[in-house]
């Protein structure tokens, strides 16, 4: 039985690291990342001026399919280089192309290329690094997007905005706050104006892509608006590179709804399972490690109406040039001759924080993806954000949260480990049997049972310590690889970024020394060939630490340190008890 305990425990620490290899392999690619340019330029040409008219859209097309007949086809094509228009605010820094008023760049100024830069993530480009733009606009049968001129060249009173240039604005809670609107409009020889607004609030992320249609004309006018995110296949520049491993995780499309809250779609998926439905309150996005970018389908507004919510088309697609396209398209909108419509979105693009995703969808917060453990993530990352309210460092917040989880489980882990020093006083007892007995199996295995009995010892509960950890540390491990608040995060001394490996390996090595004297503290095997596989196990879960997140290393350590301490003082205790009982039978 004793050996079966020990196999037990080996198979379950080799299904942990099995579990984690997996988990590489699954989430994490192998390609370095394409090298990002000090000071990227800015492209300024037209990023959907050689793509054809929406209304004679096909699958190598950057616009969607719009509402009409084949007899109202056109196709046109254009390209003109147009002085960009830039928003700067507390956030972020972003340029916007007045042809089609897409998003061609967006910059993070909270968020660092690299650990030790200077420079701004680069979240949107369109340049030589990369293709990754948010675009939106009006199709259909009167959409200015849908001409035969192509996009449209809208008009603009300024080509560069700052917070200097927002308004405060009374929020529906009392308080107010600063509101930068940037507008662009297009006039139609017919009479129609299209005002497109883009709403930035200081502080948030989410920016507001509002499309006013004014109808002088003496006609109906009839469009739908679009938003689509267009990414080429590049690599994930938020992957960083750890020694032998890079570290990215999921890089694709995702989408969902009331009903569907979070799904995955990978890039190489997006012409064999194209997304194609229809939903309200849904949303579609880009996800990278630690970002996203997303689309969220807004209200109409017709005249005075207050706006609702429309069952908007969600729909992902793969142009001609291998470009991966997700986006929604609304509705065919009527606004008759002399009224307005006014049709909006939410446009979001920056770092995946819980707390502001959340709010915006259902289930885009989601794309912080914390894998099939997530109950157990999800725990733990409340868990580090209570104890980082407290001390302000995530360092610290992972040994807190530590001490916390085994004091939950410190009763279950007690009685294994009082099992198991119990097997430790018995060891010699067990030799002398082995040696009397000799090669009479069944004999050795009978008088075991007994002594196990007697001595109320459970072998296998030994198991139980490793087995309640596992879900734990794999959890924590997602939590670590998907939390853009720990990205970047210090601790002390040369530990500065607590998502990446020790760039000295001192704490895997120290979390080999701790697993070592807290194997010391277990009863050691009495087959030779299971001690130095034991004696080993050491040595390999410190090649595996070496490239593994400090802080996951960090609960590794301070959580075998507790251990050490808790079995240390429950031997102890034990051989107290047993030499009492041997002195009060003689």
């Amino acid at each position: 039985m004793q050996q079966w305990a020990r196999f037990a425990i080996l198979g379950a620490m080799f299904v942990t690291a099995y579990l984690l290899i997996l988990a590489w392999q699954k989430d994490y690619g192998h390609a370095a990342p394409a090298p990002q340019q000090q000071a990227a330029v800015v492209s300024a040409h037209d990023v959907s001026a050689d793509l054809p008219n929406a209304q004679n859209a096909t699958a190598a097309s950057d616009l969607p399919q719009a509402n009409v007949t084949a007899s109202q086809q056109a196709t046109e094509t254009t390209s003109v280089n147009q002085q960009l228009i830039s928003v700067q605010t507390d956030l972020y820094h972003l340029w916007i192309n007045p042809k089609g008023g897409d998003i061609v760049r967006i910059e993070l100024l909270s968020h660092d290329q690299s650990k030790n830069g200077d420079q701004p993530f680069v979240m949107l480009e369109n340049d030589a690094n990369r293709t990754y733009v948010a675009q939106s606009g009006l199709i259909g049968l009167n959409g200015p997007d849908s001409s035969r001129n192509g996009r449209p060249m809208y008009d603009v009173e300024k080509t560069a905005y700052t917070m200097e240039d927002a308004k405060k604005v009374a929020t529906t809670d009392g308080a107010s706050s600063q509101v930068l609107t940037v507008p662009l409009v297009f006039k139609t020889p017919e009479g129609v104006e299209v005002i497109k607004t883009f709403t930035f609030t200081q502080g948030e992320y989410p920016i507001t892509v509002k499309h006013q249609v004014v109808n002088r004309s003496q006609q109906n006018w009839q469009g739908q608006m679009f938003g689509q995110l267009k990414r080429d296949n590049s690599d994930d520049p938020g992957k960083s590179d750890q020694g032998i491993f890079t570290l990215g995780t999921f890089l694709g499309g995702a989408w969902g709804t009331p009903d569907a809250h979070y799904n995955k779609l990978k890039f190489s998926n997006f012409s064999d399972e194209k997304l194609n439905l229809d939903a309200k309150n849904a949303w579609v996005a880009m996800v990278q490690h630690y970002f996203v970018s997303a689309w969220i389908p807004g209200n109409l507004k017709l005249t005075q109406a207050d706006g609702q919510p429309y069952t908007a088309k969600l729909e992902s697609r793969q142009s001609a040039d291998k470009m991966n396209i997700i986006g929604f398209t609304s509705p065919t909108i009527n606004v008759p001759a002399g009224t307005s419509m006014e049709v909006d979105a939410k446009f979001y693009s920056g770092p995946k924080i819980q707390s502001e995703l959340k709010d915006l969808a259902v289930g885009l917060n989601q794309t912080v993806d914390y894998g099939w453990l997530w109950p157990i993530a999800k725990l733990l990352f409340l868990g580090l954000q209570f104890f980082h309210n407290i001390v302000g460092n995530w360092g610290w917040s992972i040994i807190l949260l530590t001490i916390l989880v085994k004091l939950i489980l410190w009763p279950l882990s007690s009685k294994s480990y009082r099992s198991m020093a119990k097997m430790r006083v018995i060891a010699p007892e067990m030799q002398r049997m082995k040696e009397e007995f000799g090669d009479d199996r069944m004999r050795f295995s009978q008088e075991m049972m007994a002594l196990y009995k007697r001595e109320q010892v459970n072998p296998l509960s030994g198991c139980l310590p490793l087995l309640l950890q596992m879900p734990i540390f794999l959890a924590l491990y997602w939590v670590l690889m998907e939390s853009v608040e720990l990205r970047h995060a210090p601790w002390l001394l040369w530990i500065q970024d607590l998502s990446a490996m020790d760039p000295w390996f001192i704490l895997p090595l120290l979390m080999g020394v701790t697993m070592y004297v807290q194997q010391m503290l277990n009863p050691q095997p009495t087959d030779p060939m299971q001690a130095k596989v034991f004696r080993l196990m050491p040595i390999i879960f410190t090649v595996f630490m070496l490239f593994f997140p400090a802080g996951l290393v960090l609960y590794w350590i301070v959580n075998n340190a507790i251990t050490i301490l808790q079995q240390s003082f429950i031997n102890k205790s034990v051989e107290k008890d047993r030499l009492n009982k041997v002195e009060s039978a003689s």
